[in-house]
């Protein structure tokens, strides 16, 4: 049986086989468009965000048709600020100042939608010869923080539960790269630091962060915050949510096979810095997945989400630590729509 060509297939064939003749690629006749996204990270590249390059590597972001541009950052805060400036579409920042950015710009502040952080890793450390055994003997002593550091600002939170007087605890700003060193020389008692950061810091000064330091983690102390996560502008939420669906589908993949290998992570980081050290960087990796991404209540709950009655009181504690004129809701600050269904999202619990 013969088959005679539509006028519209015929024209189309006939194109295909001009192109060709020309030596011109062939278009598909409904190729569905790719997004553009710039994606801005918390800080310069590290171990902890070797889940979107290998993310990429695989080709999860275009099996999204979605080309992400990944650019380094300068602050887990400046991420919410950059995108709220439009200058990105997405970014790696901390939910507490979305918290903080939805109470005093609401409209215009980004949404969570895949939490990474299930613990903020807010902590302080003295020497493990330090009297300092307990928070109350914090009282009198001075802390070095980075000028406006959210431990710092959160510090009252679990001075308040440990029965410590807030006002007798001193406090002095130091550099960001100098919060490790000006501790350990005895030129203030103790440090607030982001632990993930600051326990790799000690690494590379040869201090071994586990027997030389003391570590008072705001999480195991009262402190019921969540940290950093993926966060998109209103916009994209508005304009394109599909994009956004995936680009938190083709994240969570990432990082659910940095878990199964942390090698092949690391390998794909690599990949954009070679300067990196690469063990040093696995170590970081392996200890922020160990004390704030696999938690009993991300077993859970699974990745990327958050517990409703824990966020409540964490939106609370924001509230109260930054004097913000009220609470925001927690629509105002996370989405849940966009994550995967929980059996994709389930992990062993630790």
């Amino acid at each position: 049986m013969h088959h005679r060509l539509s006028r519209r297939a015929a024209a189309f064939a006939f194109a295909a086989l001009a192109s060709l003749a020309a030596g011109l690629p062939v278009r598909p006749a409904a190729a569905q468009p790719v997004t553009p996204i710039k994606f801005v990270l918390d800080w310069k590249l590290q171990g902890i965000h070797a889940w979107y390059y290998l993310a990429e590597d695989k080709g999860y972001f275009a099996a999204e048709k979605l080309a992400v541009t990944i650019d380094q950052g300068d602050g887990s805060a400046a991420a919410v600020t950059k995108v709220m400036a439009g200058a990105y579409q997405a970014g790696f920042g901390d939910v507490n100042a979305i918290i903080q950015n939805a109470v005093a710009k609401p409209g215009t502040a980004p949404v969570m939608v895949y939490m990474i952080y299930n613990r903020a890793p807010f902590a302080l450390i003295v020497k493990s010869t330090s009297p300092i055994r307990t928070l109350k003997d914090l009282e009198g002593k001075t802390l070095g923080t980075v000028a406006g550091g959210a431990a710092s600002r959160m510090f009252p939170v679990i001075a308040g539960k440990g029965g410590v007087d807030a006002a007798k605890v001193k406090w002095t700003n130091v550099a960001p790269n100098l919060q490790e060193q000006m501790m350990l020389k005895d030129h203030v008692d103790g440090s607030a630091v982001f632990s993930v950061t600051s326990y790799m810091n000690l690494v590379a000064q040869g201090i071994d962060p586990d027997k030389d330091i003391r570590w008072f983690h705001y999480g195991d102390l009262g402190v019921e915050l969540y940290g950093n996560g993926v966060l998109v502008s209103q916009k994209l939420v508005k304009d394109n949510p599909q994009a956004v669906a995936g680009l938190v589908r083709a994240i969570h993949k990432g990082l659910r096979d940095t878990i199964a290998n942390p090698d092949a992570a690391i390998a794909a980081l690599m990949k954009r810095e070679p300067l990196l050290n690469k063990d040093l960087e696995k170590r970081r990796l392996m200890y922020t997945l160990k004390t704030v991404m696999l938690t009993p209540e991300a077993a859970a709950i699974g990745l990327g989400d958050v517990s409703d009655a824990r966020f409540a009181r964490s939106l609370i504690q924001v509230q109260e630590a930054f004097e913000l004129p009220r609470v925001p809701t927690a629509a105002e600050v996370f989405d849940r729509r966009f994550l995967p269904p929980l059996a994709e999202r389930k992990v062993a619990a630790p």
